[in-house]
C-alpha cells in the first residue's frame, strides 16, 4: 500500500512549520479533521486562506460533486479514510490531485461545513493541543502557513504512484 504521507520531500521548510507539521502528525484522526475546521474557522482573519484561483476545480468532481450528495455519516468516513491514507475510491480520487487541488477540497469543505458538509458536533471540545497548534499556526507568516497546509494536504490519501528513483539511489544516469 503506497500512501501518500510517504512522499520524502516536505513543502515547509522551516523549524516552525516543520514543528506544525510534526504536531498535526502526532494528533488522531478525528483531532486532525477539528484542526482543519479550526483553522479554516479563523480563515481571512489570523489564517491566510489559500489562493482557490490556484486550483482547477475540474479535476476534482469526485470530492466537489459527488461528496456534498452523500449523507453526514458518509461524509465523515471519507474524511477519515483520505486523512488515514485507506485504499478508498475517494482517498485514491483525492491522492490524485496536487496539493493546491487537495487544499481546494478542504476549503470548499470547510466552506459548505454544517450545510452541505458534516459539521463539528456541537458538543466537541478542542483538546489543548489542537488550540495550541492553531495558535502556532496562525503565528506563522503566509509562506509559512501555506507550506504547513500543502505539506499536511499532500500527505493524506491515497496514491499508487512511486516515485522516481533519483540518479543517487541507482547510479544510472537518465537515458532516452
Amino acid at each position: 500500500m503506497t500512501k501518500t504521507s510517504n512522499k520524502t520531500v516536505s513543502q515547509a521548510l522551516s523549524n516552525e512549520t516543520l514543528k506544525v507539521v510534526e504536531g498535526f502528525n502526532s494528533l488522531d484522526t478525528d483531532a486532525k479533521l477539528a484542526w482543519f475546521y479550526c483553522v479554516y474557522e479563523k480563515m481571512g482573519k489570523s489564517i491566510t486562506p489559500a489562493a482557490p484561483d490556484a486550483a482547477e476545480p475540474q479535476l476534482s468532481p469526485m470530492l466537489l460533486g459527488d461528496y456534498l450528495n452523500l449523507p453526514p455519516e458518509q461524509q465523515l468516513q471519507i474524511m477519515r479514510d483520505i486523512v488515514e491514507g485507506k485504499k478508498t475510491d475517494y482517498s485514491r480520487a483525492y491522492g490524485a490531485i496536487k496539493e493546491n487541488n487537495q487544499l481546494l477540497v478542504w476549503y470548499a469543505w470547510a466552506v459548505a461545513m454544517g450545510d452541505q458538509v458534516v459539521g463539528m458536533p456541537n458538543n466537541y471540545q478542542r483538546t489543548d493541543a489542537i488550540k495550541n497548534l492553531v495558535s502556532q499556526t496562525e503565528k506563522l507568516d503566509f509562506e509559512g502557513q501555506i507550506s504547513v497546509f500543502r505539506t499536511i494536504a499532500g500527505q493524506m490519501g491515497y496514491s499508487d504512484v512511486q516515485p522516481i528513483e533519483t540518479q543517487a539511489q541507482t547510479g544510472k544516469t537518465p537515458s532516452l
